[in-house]
């Protein structure tokens, strides 16, 4: 097949775009990855998957600086097996936990939750997922288990600015979408959990950073793929996990060290979240953005064109015959989304910025003629 000329450039919010250097060397090295064969074909008990494995932990420990009272494990079974996993690791802290929603994923964790302990939402579900209320507002239980939040959410674009205050009580963050775009003090948290289809490589892990005094303890009901204790006891091998997934892992947090590691990343979503935000604000109201600016995502950023549905369609299709891939909002929401991942560069952003004020200037036709 003919490889196409135009630039493409993948807005997906996940499966999402792998750095570019990243897939050459996976390709480069998918026949013999230094060993004789492809290392879809090692064992998982070889020495030479245990060192790829271990590069990867370790890697992880360095990039986010983990403290030593705590394990990284590499979990299969993506979100929706985390979301029950922490409940049934954790149920021996209490039969409740609270949750606070802020979006579609947080909602998801909860409602997965409640199979196996009591949900006490820590404030009322709103409407709409624009803001965070003010933690003077929220009603924390004392005696729950732990405390469950999403930094970032894909779908509604809302991300914390601040880590929650739980005084005492185990935090537990989903970071799957904005994990090594900014550093943050893991000594705050109980467990954190991210899977890899984001920020960290392809779809087929979660990786879960776990404080030692919540291990050891699972529900009787916990299964053995989902049980901490068993993943932190064996390095994570207690069964075949997807070893070329690891592989590529591994080589996503060697490129991350490469680019200045966290720090690095977190200057440049910054810049790529400002630029994006910037075109929508000097729009003249051409373009909104539905969040509050104290709780807009860096990293997923939802916006329509305000004219209406029709004026999306045609902003989606143009942008697709440009070559920018997956802008088309989530199934839930509509509109348009932009997801920036670390390996979406600034100059990507700036590419997708221009065609927006482009496109504003040659279709007068969606401005509104009243704000």
């Amino acid at each position: 097949m003919a490889q196409s000329s135009k630039q493409v450039i993948n807005f997906g919010a996940g499966p999402a775009k792998i750095p570019r250097q990243v897939l050459e060397q996976a390709r480069d090295e998918i026949l013999d990855c230094g060993c004789g064969i492809s290392v879809m074909e090692l064992s998982h008990r070889s020495a030479d998957y245990a060192a790829i494995n271990d590069r990867a932990i370790e890697s992880v420990k360095e990039l986010l600086d983990v403290p030593n009272n705590y394990k990284v494990l590499l979990m299969q079974g993506g979100g929706t097996a985390a979301f029950a996993s922490v409940a049934l690791n954790l149920l021996h802290r209490g039969e409740k936990a609270d949750y606070i929603l802020t979006g579609v994923w947080s909602t998801k964790a909860a409602k997965e939750a409640s199979k196996y302990l009591k949900i006490n939402y820590v404030y009322p579900k709103p409407e709409k997922f624009e803001r965070i209320p003010d933690q003077s507002t929220w009603k924390l239980d004392p005696d729950a288990a732990y405390v469950y939040y999403c930094d970032n959410e894909t779908v509604n674009g809302v991300e914390f600015p601040f880590i929650p205050e739980t005084n005492g009580v185990p935090l537990v963050c989903d970071m799957s979408s904005n994990m090594l775009t900014r550093n943050f003090d893991v000594s705050k948290f109980g467990v954190v959990l991210a899977c890899a289809q984001k920020n960290l490589g392809p779809a087929g892990i979660t990786v879960l950073i776990v404080r030692e005094d919540l291990i050891g303890n699972p529900s009787p009901i916990c299964p053995t793929v989902m049980d901490y204790t068993l993943f932190a006891n064996d390095n994570s091998l207690v069964n075949t996990p997807p070893t070329f997934i690891v592989y590529v892992f591994s080589l996503v947090l060697q490129w991350v060290k490469k680019q200045g590691g966290v720090a690095g990343m977190e200057q440049q979503s910054k810049a790529k979240s400002q630029l994006l935000y910037n075109t929508i604000a000097d729009s003249d109201g051409f373009y909104s953005c539905p969040v509050d600016d104290g709780f807009r995502s860096r990293i997923t950023v939802p916006f329509r064109l305000s004219a209406g549905p029709e004026a999306d369609k045609q902003f989606l299709k143009e942008s697709q015959d440009l070559g920018f891939l997956q802008l088309k909002g989530h199934r839930l929401v509509g509109g348009i989304r932009a997801a920036m991942y670390n390996a979406i560069t600034v100059e990507e952003v700036k590419v997708l910025a221009d065609f927006m004020t482009s496109f504003q200037e040659r279709n007068p036709q969606f401005r509104l003629t009243q704000k």
